[in-house]
């Protein structure tokens, strides 16, 4: 069995949770998950063992650099996003896990607590990023990072426990500004063609120098770990060769399951306490 195959299979069912929800009893106890991203805002719903039930997601521009920078917008999408959720599955969702940057304090943690307590749902549990990814990708020794729309964060575990955590702000967003910047179109244009496979080769220069730059910060942040290998999650880990590029750059086996944006989402939910 290879290291992704559970990983590959829970997001598989978390992807086809997106068109096929199947409703469930009133008063059935659920995992409930919500990831404010700087691209995407993802709420992500399961059953007490784990088995994803119901995923909804919008694009966002709510979060830069892992802070809320638009309170009201971001209270009334997740508000969106949790009414679709009971309207599919027939039941209320009262709590939810939520993540935030590894290192984040005080009112910024707070911030995404009131989003979500805005939205309806009382927190039950607040995790980092990379910690909450690792819920899912299970890794014993070694790097999860998780490479968001606004920041890389890192988390390094020895013996299945978080030893180390870190978070920069370098993400999907700054290769998104490249991209848009070469060729001089909008912001959401430059998205769309980042995220679209067909035009890889055409981004893939432009992006490498950005890619390098968060294999930088990996390198920083690990240098006084024994590191074997790196896991890669987040959204801006789905662009192809990333992992090529990271471990030519860090000299570590560096990999990724076949879908990185859902793993962190998925891993929220999985934190979350059922009720």
């Amino acid at each position: 069995m290879g290291l992704f195959d559970n990983v590959d299979k829970l997001i598989q069912e978390t992807e086809d949770s997106i068109e096929n929800v199947i409703p469930l009893k009133k008063g059935t106890p659920v995992k409930v998950g919500v990831d404010l991203g700087t691209a995407y805002t993802v709420l992500v719903v399961c059953d007490v063992e784990g088995k994803p039930l119901c995923c909804r997601l919008r694009r966002t521009q709510i979060v830069r650099d892992g802070l809320v920078v638009d309170f009201i917008t971001a209270r009334q999408i997740v508000a969106e996003l949790k009414e679709e959720a009971e309207e599919l599955l027939g039941i209320e969702l009262t709590h939810a896990a939520i993540a935030v940057p590894p290192g984040t304090h005080g009112s910024n943690t707070k911030t995404h607590q009131y989003v979500v307590e805005g939205a309806g749902m009382e927190v039950v549990a607040i995790e980092d990023e990379p910690t909450a990814a690792n819920q899912v990708l299970k890794i014993e020794n070694g790097a999860v990072v998780d490479i968001g729309g606004g920041t890389t964060g890192i988390s390094i575990f020895k013996d299945g426990k978080v030893i180390y955590t870190a978070d920069e702000a370098t993400g999907g967003t700054h290769f998104t500004y490249v991209v848009a910047g070469h060729f001089r179109i909008p912001i959401d244009e430059a998205e769309d063609m980042k995220t679209n496979p067909e035009h890889y080769k055409n981004i893939y220069s432009l992006v490498t120098p950005v890619v390098q730059k968060v294999a930088s910060i990996i390198n920083t942040n690990i240098v006084n770990y024994d590191i074997d290998k790196i896991i890669l999650c987040g959204g801006t880990a789905c662009l192809q060769n990333i992992e090529k590029i990271i471990e030519n750059e860090t000299s570590i086996k560096t990999l990724k399951p076949k879908n990185p944006f859902l793993v962190t989402p998925l891993g929220i939910a999985l934190a979350c306490p059922p009720r």
